[in-house]
């Protein structure tokens, strides 16, 4: 697998040439997206306040305003829909290939739904499950499957308004294991101990209802960093090696994001919450720029080089 390095020297050697003429057509995407945005902005304006003006309830201007950034959401995705389909072909895709040759990839597929639920890190059951840049392959000889993912969950109020959440958005991944376990064991984001303390977030963290038992672990940095809970304290302790400690808590400080992970069956689950979509080409700043080609690079090589992170490859366990 490709370093950091490389790939940078393939970004600027190689692709390169191809990003000066998807400047030049990002350019001319802007003031379109910016004329065609002026244009909407002051129609929707003129028929708000011609429908409005003599309605003081805010709700319906509050639901003007969101259907005015609903319908401007759909004419920006497909403004840059061709744009976008373009990026991904000639920039993601030989990037991927170049990090390694096993991989598959398909821009506008995504995980399974079943496999995000199988993997037990979030408790509430999508209603609405998509995403796109989906990747999977051989790295080092181990199975690996990632794509970006935005799971969100339906609401109605008491007066029968539907609402959305997000139980969560950004890079989902699965790996093959090298052991088969018997229990569930997830690790989260210790949310509770950061915002409450390290005694009411131990409370709280051991009275999760939602979840198994909770399993204290003896790395200090660790247990400020994650929350773990399996249904079997000896596995859980068997499977979180100091060394696989440290190396998940250098996994979460090289993604700067919050970091979940489970291991289930044969397999490591693992979710990075990015809160938007990676994959997009920006089109309000220039590709050229040095500082948005590594945002690319990096996320890539971040999600592909799990494998080697972890050192997946060893085994470290004798699958069972």
């Amino acid at each position: 697998m490709k370093n950091i390095s490389e790939l940078t020297d393939f970004y600027y050697k190689t692709l390169y040439p191809v990003l000066q003429e998807l400047e030049n057509k990002r350019e001319k995407l802007k003031k379109k997206i910016i004329n065609i945005g002026i244009v909407y902005t002051v129609i929707v304006l003129l028929f708000a306040f011609a429908l409005l003006k003599n309605i003081q309830n805010i709700e319906a201007w509050i639901f003007a305003a969101v259907v005015y950034l609903a319908i401007g959401g759909s004419i920006y995705k497909y403004l840059i829909k061709d744009y976008t389909a373009q990026f991904k072909s000639l920039i993601i895709e030989p990037l991927i290939q170049e990090i390694d040759k096993n991989l598959t990839y398909l821009p506008n597929a995504h995980i399974a739904q079943e496999s995000f639920t199988r993997s037990k890190i979030f408790t509430a059951r999508p209603d609405k499950f998509s995403g796109n840049d989906y990747i999977r392959g051989e790295i080092d000889g181990i199975k690996i499957e990632l794509s970006d993912i935005h799971a969100q969950k339906k609401h109605k109020d008491s007066k029968g308004r539907t609402s959305w959440s997000t139980i969560f958005q950004g890079l989902f991944i699965v790996c093959e294991f090298n052991k088969h376990f018997a229990s569930q064991t997830v690790i989260l984001p210790d949310s509770a101990q950061n915002t409450f303390g390290t005694l009411i977030g131990n409370w709280l963290q051991a009275n999760n209802m939602s979840r198994s038992e909770l399993v204290k672990m003896d790395n200090v940095a660790f247990e400020k960093e994650f929350v773990v809970y399996s249904n079997d304290q000896i596995e859980a302790r068997y499977i979180l090696t100091h060394t696989l400690m440290s190396k998940l808590l250098h996994l979460k400080k090289k993604s700067k994001h919050p970091l979940y992970v489970s291991f289930l069956g044969g397999n490591i689950y693992m979710a990075i919450e990015y809160n938007k979509d990676l994959f997009e080409p920006s089109v309000f700043h220039s590709l050229l720029k040095y500082k948005i080609a590594m945002q690319y690079i990096q996320t890539l090589h971040l999600a592909l080089g799990i494998v080697q992170e972890l050192q997946l490859k060893q085994k470290l366990w004798s699958k069972r």
